[in-house]
């Protein structure tokens, strides 16, 4: 099951789970546990077998911030440690951690926006707002078509892919999954 947890989060369950020291933790240290609890998430897209300490370095940056609960103090330089906020949290979240799959493939930051961006369109879209209120029985295959950006130049092959990348990408998602899969079998007149 995939569930929809932060970097910063991830972080800091991973210093959580080195034991928190009372003195610091390296994030070298940190970076390693992360990469075992979500692993690729943090690795370098070129050489996914790799940590990217910067990935680890900025998801512990983030944790520190106020807005984001403060969970952690420190830096790279001196190591890290949890606040009280961090260690309630990761004391309350590591539980869950068995039962989720926190794993993915490093992302550019052109395909995350693209991802951020597309999944605003559709859940915007009105095949989508019409599969919520009556399922697919009263969508067009045009607008199932809309929904996947597709129209009657777009054919075979280019065609295929654009659906194959909606689908990989959305079809498990907690909002969008659904009309995914429902849509993409009307368009292919399943």
């Amino acid at each position: 099951m995939k569930e929809k947890i932060s970097n910063f989060e991830i972080a800091t369950l991973a210093l959580y789970l080195l034991g928190n020291e009372p003195t610091s933790t390296d994030v070298e240290d940190i970076a390693i546990k992360a990469n075992a609890i979500a692993p690729g998430r943090f690795a370098w897209r070129k050489y996914p077998d790799q940590i990217d300490i910067f990935r680890v370095s900025t998801a512990l940056s983030d944790a520190r911030k106020a807005k984001n609960g403060g969970y952690v103090l420190g830096s790279n330089q001196h190591g890290w440690i949890l606040t009280e906020k961090g260690l309630t949290f990761a004391s309350e979240r590591v539980k869950d951690l068995e039962q989720v799959d926190l794993s993915r493939k490093a992302q550019s930051i052109q395909q995350r926006q693209w991802e951020r961006n597309e999944r605003a369109r559709m859940l915007a879209a009105g095949a989508f707002m019409k599969f919520q209120a009556h399922g697919t029985d009263v969508i067009s295959v045009q607008e199932a078509e809309g929904f996947f950006r597709l129209n009657d130049y777009v054919v075979g092959q280019a065609r295929e892919r654009k659906i194959i990348r909606i689908v990989n990408t959305f079809g498990s998602d907690i909002e969008l999954g659904v009309a995914v899969q429902a849509l993409v079998d009307k368009i292919r007149g399943k």
